[in-house]
């Protein structure tokens, strides 16, 4: 992995090996007090590291003295690649070398929609790596954990299972985009490789969700099957009743900025 020239304050790094070598974009911002505990940033699927939950989470860091790192997956912001061209793998890759180079102390992973899975899987590496008590906390945000095995693959219909099968992908309107959702033969089997709610979920540090009621893209139910998953009893669920998926007003962000901010001062 090798550093490449930084530009208005993002460093680029590359991940992979030589055949699929992604160059991801970074932004690590640290106060002008030396902290031992870093804020980490995992987006969703289709978003970039721009969008306003990070961009304010960032702030809050530097207004507490902490750490914060924000990237875009491979695909995705200012990243090299397609997002179609990635797979829970690839962005799990990219996150963990993001996390080696510029987190240092003591972690707080925050995850939103996608960013959840990829965070629940950023701890089961920890776990065999013997890293665990690195882990300070985790705020999952609308958390997708597994979308692809337990929200797409059981309502596909026969034509998106045809496009599968003869294109290699389906494609959906998207709500936060002109151009449609494409799901790809190979994020969904690589998905399968990657589930994470398919026993018990061991994080062995506090955890808070975030979850509109209305969201029509993760089920609000989706989150309370995390919940009764996570072991440990540090775990919080906050369910707001008029909340969407972006969970991104003004109201939506201070319950956000609360949790991490309650986080790290445990941490």
């Amino acid at each position: 992995m090798s550093m490449q020239n930084s530009e208005n304050g993002v460093t680029f790094i590359e991940v992979g090996r030589t055949s699929h070598i992604r160059r991801i974009a970074v932004i690590a911002t640290r106060p002008h007090q030396q902290s031992d505990t870093t804020v980490v940033w995992l987006g969703g699927y289709r978003s970039d590291m721009s969008g306003t939950k990070a961009v304010a989470l960032e702030a809050v860091a530097n207004k507490i003295g902490v750490n914060f790192v924000r990237f875009d997956y491979s695909g995705h912001g200012q990243s090299s690649g397609h997002y179609t061209e990635g797979t829970i793998s690839l962005w799990l890759e990219e996150a963990l070398a993001v996390i080696a180079r510029f987190a240092t102390g003591r972690l707080i992973l925050v995850g939103s929609s996608m960013g959840g899975w990829v965070a629940l899987r950023v701890v089961e590496e920890f776990r065999k790596q013997g890293d665990s008590d690195r882990l300070a906390g985790m705020v999952l945000i609308a958390p997708a954990p597994d979308f692809t095995h337990v929200l797409i693959e059981p309502h596909l219909t026969k034509k998106e299972l045809k496009s599968l099968a003869e294109k290699g992908y389906f494609e959906e309107k998207s709500d936060y985009s002109p151009e449609p959702n494409r799901y790809t033969r190979s994020l969904i089997e690589d998905g399968r490789h990657n589930l994470v709610m398919n026993g018990l979920i061991v994080t062995g540090c506090p955890v808070h969700i975030l979850q509109g009621m209305k969201d029509p893209d993760v089920p609000y139910g989706h989150a309370l099957k995390i919940m009764e998953k996570i072991v440990g009893d540090d775990a919080i669920l906050t369910l707001v009743r008029d909340g969407d998926h972006r969970l991104s007003r003004p109201e939506d962000l201070e319950r956000i900025e609360a949790a991490v901010t309650a986080i790290v001062a445990h941490a």
